[in-house]
This record gives C-alpha cells, structure tokens and sequence, in this order.
C-alpha cells in the first residue's frame, strides 16, 4: 500500500482527535470525559496527534522509526477510538468518528505490516 495512504489515514487520526479534544473544551455534546482512567483525555489526545504527526513527517512506512511512530498513533488513537466504543452509552452520537478513526487504524496498520514483510523478503 502506498505511503500516501498511510498519511492520509494519519491525517484523518488527527482531524478526528482534534475535534474530540475541541469539542471537549466547548463542551459540545457528545464530548469525552476530562479524565479516563490512564490520564487526563487533553494530554493523551495531545501526545496522540503529536505521534501522529510526527510518522506522518518522519515517513509513515519509510524506515522502522516511521512504521513504530505509526502503530503508536493506532494505539494511543484506539484508546479514545477503539472497538470498547461499541458498548458506550453514547455510542449512537458518536459512531461516525469511531467507524472512521476504525478503518483509519486499519489503513494504517496494513500498510506498515505489508511494507514490513516486502522488506523482509528482499
């Protein structure tokens, strides 16, 4: 899968968490809780984009640092995006961004995991 995108579902990682964390601070409903139980939901958003970012700068599948920076965007991401979504009572509102940051997640990983293995074999 080409690089592009891998930073385009970046992108839309990041979109998405920028919106969560802003409608946070307006306190729009739905917004996600100020605490969860490993930190505070702003800085854990803000390391989120910042990892994001920085994969989307480094490379997102170019060498092992961008791939590593990638799979931690998926999973700092998946805390606020990931399949526990489901069973949310606010679920309903706010399916949309955890369908898309989902499939987003899955571009991601893809496209790292099968340039790792061409890589592997050459």
């Amino acid at each position: 899968m080409k690089s592009k995108y891998t930073v385009a579902a970046l992108v839309s990682l990041v979109i998405l968490q920028l919106v969560m964390v802003f409608s946070l601070f307006a306190k729009v409903p739905p917004h996600p809780p100020e605490t969860i139980p490993i930190s505070g939901i702003g800085p854990l958003v803000g390391v989120s984009v910042a990892v994001a970012l920085s994969a989307i700068i480094v490379g997102p599948t170019k060498d092992v640092a961008g791939r590593v920076l990638s799979v931690l965007a998926v999973v700092l991401a998946l805390v606020s995006y990931g399949p526990q979504k489901y069973v949310d009572p606010q679920f309903p509102l706010i399916w949309p961004a955890v369908i898309s940051a989902q499939l987003a997640a899955l571009v991601i990983l893809i496209s790292v995991f099968a340039r790792q293995k061409g890589e592997s074999h050459a």
